[in-house]
């Protein structure tokens, strides 16, 4: 289970440092593979999936009717933008320059444990996500009843 907010700093080759408490989680329950691409719902965040865990997602997403527009730009955002990587000895992956500058990632991203995946989110997308709060037109049958 991912959870967790933690500040990353980008560096000059375009890599972030995997936080060191889920380094082992990385390496032996992911097989030290994961799968970076964007997040098809929100702007400026990239889905950072094991790669396990990637591919019922991409399986599924392409079993979508490719005469959907919808599901062309879903199969186009998260199949046809994925990059699998793997952490090198210092526990860094590389984030690909075209996906950081479609998003704004510079120097500052903030990574969310996610339950079974990462996010990243560049420092701005993320202030605005907290800044934003919820309304009552957001609480939909799903939060009905949770208890937080």
């Amino acid at each position: 289970m991912l959870q967790g907010e933690t500040a990353i700093t980008i560096d000059d080759k375009g890599r972030l440092a995997i936080p060191t408490g889920y380094r082992e989680i990385v390496a032996s329950d992911f097989g030290n593979r994961l799968v970076i691409t964007y997040n098809p719902f929100e702007r400026g965040a990239l889905w950072i999936y094991p790669h396990a865990t990637w591919e019922g997602v991409r399986d599924s997403v392409n079993k979508l009717s490719r005469l959907k527009a919808t599901n062309r730009a879903m199969q186009l955002k998260l199949v046809g933008a994925a990059s699998v990587v793997e952490p090198d000895g210092n526990g860094r992956i590389p984030i690909p320059a075209s996906m950081r500058n479609a998003l704004g990632i510079e120097k500052k991203a903030v990574l969310l444990g996610m339950g079974d995946r990462f996010e990243l989110w560049s420092e701005q997308a993320h202030r605005a996500q907290i800044e934003t709060p919820l309304g009552d037109d957001d609480l939909g049958d799903d939060l009905v009843g949770l208890q937080l």
